[in-house]
């Protein structure tokens, strides 16, 4: 997780494999706890598996892509989709 911060993996890597795929294992994961402890009426515990998990992985996967897509030596149109694109599904699965 340390190189995916630092932006040393390579950008194909950082998008697919954390972003895309761990965004969404780690996002449903914890929507699922939210909602079983919602269900089970305890809020705060729902609170902290719905966001206090899910949002520090998705700033670190965001992060990560972003810091990828500076040093990605290919067409520069692709670093910057990538960035566009994480931004807007972190954001997505960081608010729902």
């Amino acid at each position: 997780m340390l190189a995916l911060w630092r932006g040393d993996l390579p950008l194909d890597v950082a998008f697919w494999s954390w972003t895309v795929l761990g965004g969404l294992l780690v996002n449903i994961s914890t929507s699922i706890g939210f909602l079983a402890l919602i269900s089970a009426d305890l809020a705060w515990p729902a609170v902290f598996v719905g966001y206090g998990l899910s949002v520090p992985y998705n700033v670190v996967a965001l992060v990560g892509v972003w810091r990828s897509a500076a040093k990605y030596e290919g067409p520069p149109a692709y670093g910057q989709l990538a960035r566009g694109v994480s931004m807007m599904l972190m954001a997505v699965l960081s608010l729902t």
